[in-house]
């Protein structure tokens, strides 16, 4: 029992790194945005629709929760089979807990529905509360087809 001491710390500071990401918004760029020419074009905002953006599907919390569970696990029981059995449940219970923490950290977003000055329209999902944007806003859509923001 004296092994599971600093189990139980780790997991903590790894559940607790998880939630210091960063939260993106229409005004913050990536470095890889900075100092390259964006194509801007205006148009005319028809819809919004409030949505959840989920964190990007890389299986990390539930990776890190795996193990980190697996090796608190081992540690319970006296044999071989109590460890390989809590190993295994430790696995499996870090890594449901890992995934849960991870997925707890969407962040609110819109579908904006934008009819550009050419004709052509767009729907784009960007963070942000349906108070940013009015249905009838004259809107700039700036980016490319990877990545494109919509901005007043």
């Amino acid at each position: 029992m004296t092994n599971l001491h600093w189990c139980i710390p780790t997991i903590a500071a790894a559940a607790l790194l998880g939630a210091c990401t960063p939260q993106p918004s229409p005004g913050s760029f990536s470095r890889t945005e900075m100092m390259r020419p964006q194509t801007v074009e205006i148009g005319t905002l028809e819809s919004i629709r409030p949505v959840n953006i989920r964190p990007g599907e890389t299986r990390l919390g539930m990776a890190t929760g795996a193990v980190l569970g697996g090796i608190a696990g081992s540690q319970l029981g006296g044999g071989t089979a109590a460890n390989v059995a809590g190993g295994v449940a430790g696995a499996v219970a870090g890594g449901a807990i890992g995934s849960a923490l991870q997925g707890s950290q969407n962040t609110p977003g819109l579908e904006l529905t934008v009819r550009l000055d050419s004709g052509r329209r767009v729907a784009i999902v960007q963070p942000g509360s349906p108070a940013d944007f009015r249905v009838g806003d004259r809107v700039r859509v700036i980016g490319n087809a990877e990545n494109m923001r919509v901005s007043r």
